[in-house]
């Protein structure tokens, strides 16, 4: 998915900078950059992969070499960022958190008005370049903001770091969020509540969809008002995003409790224990156990010291291999019980039948998965999630072509009340060597996140979102 993090201060800002934009590690491991406005030097950034390392362990070194009361970072899990463009409407820094699904027909639009591309990756357009090309198409940064909301399909929220502050734009329906935070002498913007407390800054404003601001040091100037439709995506609050994190004033672990005893209060199963697959099973596991009454244990201790994370590197064997060697099974609390675990989401489902093999091999009696979401059965055209993926990798989706379910079929297995969904859902447990398997009902997770239906992307379950 992607986060980013500015500052403008009335002093050096390079510290908050480098560790805010840390604090948006979980949501990409593809690449990072930082960029400052030194004095008397202009412009200053720098680029790394972070595919096979951490943020911090590729910027600590060039700390010193920055300096400056501006600047922004970026964890990136597309195209290498920030870019730097000099234009009509001045010299400026671009990063995005975007997915544009219509990429192609941009890239012709953009050539064909006898422009061109100076940055690519993997051999392709980058997008912040084209973001950056639509922009410059106005004659002011509003206007281009607002031509970018026109022209792209699926999202971009962007930061615009210039000589007079940064110009924060959320994406036009607020599918990704982004907060302000304020200290005595410094303003941030970030897509992660939770990168505020420990760089001293105090959440101030959630910014709403489409709206547009300018933040300087001394404050923030709301340069387009919020639009009145929202479609935020409802996996931040099941797996993207950060336990202490905020979005529309709702906290995720807060969210995470309410799923795990919605889906406690709708089971009969009988279990010694719950257990949580770290990381995001873990707030759900706590819900369900206190619901249930019954206790929560470590059936899985993970193992981060050496292992970096498994999110979306860039093979599928290497993705399966460190989840896999992250997570240690302890059989002395396996072993002859009857367990409940939760996990966020099956999405391939090769995770979760590693670690149902881990428990067998443990010796649980039983194996009763509980997962907090609905099935996935709908790509997500909007973020990230499961971008790279056919349907046919999804497990759900995949059971239900088995099944002889076509396109037209997917609305009644959608439907938790539906035989052929019961039977989907069969079928998914039997390949994963599960006792039972229970998937959350969309209506019960649209009640822990505390939202109206309407205002959230539930597409990837239901297929009801839109551009």
């Amino acid at each position: 998915m992607g986060g980013f993090y500015g500052v403008v201060s009335k002093k050096d800002c390079v510290t908050d900078v480098f560790y805010g934009t840390d604090y948006h590690s979980h949501l990409g491991t593809k690449r990072a950059g930082m960029v400052f406005i030194v004095p008397g030097k202009g412009f200053r950034r720098s680029i790394h992969s972070i595919e096979n390392s951490y943020f911090r362990t590729k910027f600590e070194e060039e700390i010193s070499q920055f300096s400056g009361n501006s600047g922004m970072g970026i964890i990136s899990d597309t195209d290498p960022q920030p870019l730097l463009f000099t234009s009509h409407l001045g010299r400026f820094a671009l990063v995005t958190v975007s997915r544009i699904v219509n990429l192609a027909e941009l890239e012709s639009h953009i050539i064909q008005g006898k422009k061109h591309f100076t940055e690519n990756f993997e051999g392709n357009i980058n997008p912040t370049e084209v973001v950056a090309n639509l922009i410059c198409e106005k004659d002011d940064f509003v206007s281009g903001i607002e031509n970018v909301f026109e022209k792209v399909k699926g999202s971009c929220s962007l930061m615009i770091l210039t000589d007079e502050g940064i110009i924060v734009a959320r994406d036009k329906l607020g599918r990704t969020p982004v907060v302000i935070g304020k200290k005595e002498d410094a303003y941030a913007v970030a897509s992660e509540s939770c990168s505020f407390p420990n760089t001293g800054y105090e959440l101030d404003y959630f910014m709403g969809p489409g709206e547009i601001m300018k933040v300087t040091s001394e404050g923030c100037t709301r340069l387009k008002e919020p639009g009145e439709k929202l479609q935020i995506c409802a996996f931040l609050w099941v797996y993207y995003g950060y336990p202490p994190s905020e979005y529309e004033g709702i906290n995720v672990d807060e969210c995470r409790y309410r799923c795990g005893a919605a889906l406690a209060r709708r089971d009969t199963v009988e279990a010694d224990f719950v257990c949580g697959i770290p990381d995001s099973g873990v707030g759900h596991a706590i819900g369900y156990g206190n619901e249930k009454k019954i206790p929560n244990k470590r059936a899985y201790s993970k193992y981060t010291a050496t292992w970096p994370r498994s999110f979306l590197p860039a093979f599928q064997a290497q993705r399966d291999l460190v989840a896999r060697m992250k997570l240690i099974p302890n059989s002395s609390v396996i072993r002859g019980k009857k367990m409940v675990f939760l996990d966020d989401s099956i999405v391939r489902g090769t995770q979760l039948k590693d670690n149902t093999n881990d428990m067998r091999k443990s010796g649980a009696a039983e194996l009763h998965m509980r997962i907090a979401c609905p099935p996935l059965l709908y790509p997500c055209n909007f973020l990230n999630f499961t971008q790279s993926r056919s349907p046919l990798e999804l497990a759900a989706r995949r059971a239900m072509v088995e099944m002889g379910g076509g396109e037209q079929d997917l609305k009644e297995f959608s439907d938790p009340d539906s035989q052929k969904y019961q039977e989907m859902v069969k079928k998914v447990a039997e390949k994963l060597d599960l006792d039972s398997l229970v998937y959350q009902r969309l209506d019960d997770l649209v009640e822990a996140i505390g939202l109206p239906k309407e205002k959230l992307c539930t597409h990837c379950w239901d297929g009801s979102s839109y551009f």
